[in-house]
């Protein structure tokens, strides 16, 4: 079941707006990929955390100031469809190392830490059956998993 700000599991109640929003997105994104609703949440919800830990309070507001998630059952999806046959990407980013997909304006998530960016990439690519692609921070390709 996909997650708004009106409808949500009661362990983000007490989280502050932005994280509370963000881990809602997140988990949204990851029900989409395939994954369990009771290790969504948890890893979701640590995912928001870091992000708004490590976010500008423009990206915040920004963030804050799009649209709520929403439904499924509004006959929209939070997902683009030709996303989920393109490539993970994971690249340098200015907070750190991004992972998007490939045609994805924005990145999914930001991590400090390559190898938890990497980790996750592989995760969403494996469950797309599409492939990780890891760069270096010259922007160089480091190497690509198939799955």
């Amino acid at each position: 079941m996909p997650w708004t700000m009106n409808d949500y599991p009661s362990s983000l109640k007490n989280l502050d707006k932005p994280v509370k929003k963000k881990a809602i997105d997140i988990a949204n994104s990851m029900l989409d990929d395939g994954y369990d609703e009771g290790r969504a949440i948890p890893i979701a919800t640590e995912q928001a955390k870091e992000w708004y830990n490590n976010a500008s309070k423009e990206e915040v507001t920004e963030f804050m100031e799009e649209e709520d998630p929403k439904s499924r059952d509004d006959g929209e999806s939070s997902s683009d469809p030709e996303l989920m046959e393109k490539a993970e990407l994971v690249e340098p980013h200015e907070d750190g190392w991004a992972v998007r997909a490939k045609s994805a304006k924005k990145p999914d998530i930001v991590y400090d830490n390559k190898s938890y960016a990497i980790e996750r990439a592989k995760e969403v690519a494996e469950k797309k059956g599409t492939e990780a692609v890891i760069y270096k921070k010259d922007g160089t390709v480091e190497k690509k998993h198939s799955y």
